[in-house]
């Protein structure tokens, strides 16, 4: 059998997805062109998701998806990821597994360009920053539009540094490491206490509002 081209993974990956999404329930729709950079909308009842797929690579306990983006301009390649404005979620489809995940676009790192969803929790029990599989199987998408109903609810019906989501703690390596990652959170109404050798140096959180 011949080895699969990444044109090949991605068109598997959009055709299970899209069997997923309909043994699941929900409504499918394929755009009727390719101006847009989702491949599905899914009609859940309560939203619509734009949806790009993807082929997520299993390396260990671990599906890695490279969400980053190249195509060749006269000035030479022009690498990109994606963010809010185009999708609004990623179909993420593991052939090694034979399983689908769904993870909304603020689960994606726009400094790294990477998911990274963990079949079994950290060996060293980190949790912050840690995405588990089962979190974001295809049969929690109603979790994951509580789950961002409720923060949409909360940032936009009173001051952010009043309500915080969240209080967490993150250590300073973690941060550094995942800062993008973080900037969206805390824009989301969550907060941070960042330890360094144990002891708290810093607080991470939304700008106050101006009156």
């Amino acid at each position: 059998m011949a080895e699969l081209t990444s044109n090949d993974k991605g068109a598997i990956a959009e055709a299970e997805i899209l069997a997923e999404a309909t043994r699941r329930g929900y409504v499918a729709l394929k755009p009727q062109s390719e101006r847009r950079r989702y491949d599905l909308v899914i009609d859940t009842g309560p939203r619509l998701w734009r949806v790009q797929c993807k082929w997520g690579q299993l390396k260990g306990d671990v599906v890695v998806l490279r969400a980053r983006t190249s195509r060749y301009t006269p000035n030479g390649y022009v690498r990109t990821t994606y963010n809010a404005t185009e999708i609004d979620a990623f179909g993420i489809y593991c052939g090694q597994l034979d399983r689908c995940f769904f993870v909304p676009i603020e689960g994606l790192d726009p400094d790294q360009g990477m998911l990274h969803l963990r079949l079994a929790p950290a060996k060293n029990g980190q949790l912050v920053g840690v995405k588990l599989a089962d979190e974001y199987s295809f049969g929690a998408i109603a979790q994951l539009e509580e789950r961002s109903h409720g923060m949409r609810k909360v940032v936009g019906s009173s001051p952010t540094s009043s309500t915080p989501l969240l209080t967490l703690s993150v250590r300073a390596d973690d941060l550094r490491s995942n800062l993008g990652s973080y900037i969206q959170r805390t824009a989301a109404g969550e907060s941070f206490v960042v330890t360094r050798r144990g002891h708290r140096v810093a607080h991470l959180g939304p700008p106050p509002t101006t009156a």
